[in-house]
């Protein structure tokens, strides 16, 4: 049997799932139905792996969003207030970087409010441009700048295998993959999850309230822990098998099904 709850609050990820991969855009249907959720009263939150200065896609929604829940839940701003950021320990920060030295690769260090792109190609700035429709990778900071901050996420450009080596070195980190060539590192015990469970304290209402989407491994533990976890038609198939319900594709108005599916709008 379905769960059905009184939904609250709706969490969504970005790439994939708000915001197609082919237009770098929000479909329409999905913005008429967060519309029509904010009139009934439903909060609506942002959850991704994305720093909040990299969410450069959302204006079309961004006078409905209620709160951010970033960088796979390391960092939480709800109306200009930061009510969460979880720091990577310094070590493990200075072992990502004699690990990007030794093996040559890029990865993206992203402080409380800069990022850099640590041993930059034009290769991984052509990627994410092209992903992600990114024109800055990195903010105007040198890494001592940046080691300044504190450190919340680290996105090496590493295949699995190597990843699975590197975290042996990081013994306080976690990390998850929603696209093949990257994974994002960060603090243990750090996930969209845990955001979601952090934003439900912060205003009051119940897990059984929330209703979460997404289509990449990083939203498995939202989706786990969300009232209602939605994979959308285009997610990987592990993340389908953990969902409630699977939905059409993100350019197949798949939030806006799930939404009427539930009686959410």
């Amino acid at each position: 049997m379905e769960k059905i709850h009184m939904i609250k609050a709706l969490f969504f990820d970005i790439d994939g799932t708000l915001v197609s991969f082919n237009t770098h855009r929000i479909p329409r249907s999905t913005v008429e139905a967060l519309e029509a959720a904010k009139r009934k009263g439903i909060k609506i939150f942002i959850a991704t792996g994305r720093p909040l200065v990299y969410i450069n896609n959302l204006d079309e929604i961004k006078h409905l969003v209620d709160g951010y829940v970033t960088t796979n839940g390391a960092y939480i701003e709800i109306d200009g207030e930061v009510v969460a950021c979880h720091q990577i320990p310094v070590d493990d920060v200075r072992a990502m970087i004699r690990f990007s030295d030794e093996r040559k690769f890029p990865c993206i260090l992203v402080g409380e409010s800069d990022t850099l792109l640590y041993n930059s190609t034009r290769e991984v700035e052509e990627l994410f441009s092209r992903m992600l429709d990114l024109k800055e990778t990195s903010s105007a900071i040198s890494l001592d700048g940046l080691l300044r901050q504190r450190i919340i996420q680290m996105t090496p450009i590493i295949t699995a295998d190597v990843e699975a080596e590197l975290m042996s070195a990081l013994p306080s980190c976690e990390s998850s993959r929603w696209y093949p060539a990257f994974a994002d590192v960060t603090a243990r015990g750090v996930d969209k999850g845990e955001g979601v469970k952090c934003v439900a304290r912060h205003f009051g209402f119940t897990i059984a309230e929330t209703m979460a989407f997404g289509d990449g491994g990083n939203d498995t533990r939202m989706l786990q822990v969300a009232g209602i976890g939605v994979a959308m038609g285009n997610a990987n198939e592990s993340l389908k098998a953990v969902a409630d319900y699977v939905t059409a594709s993100v350019d197949d108005d798949g939030i806006r099904r799930a939404l009427e599916h539930f009686h959410v709008i």
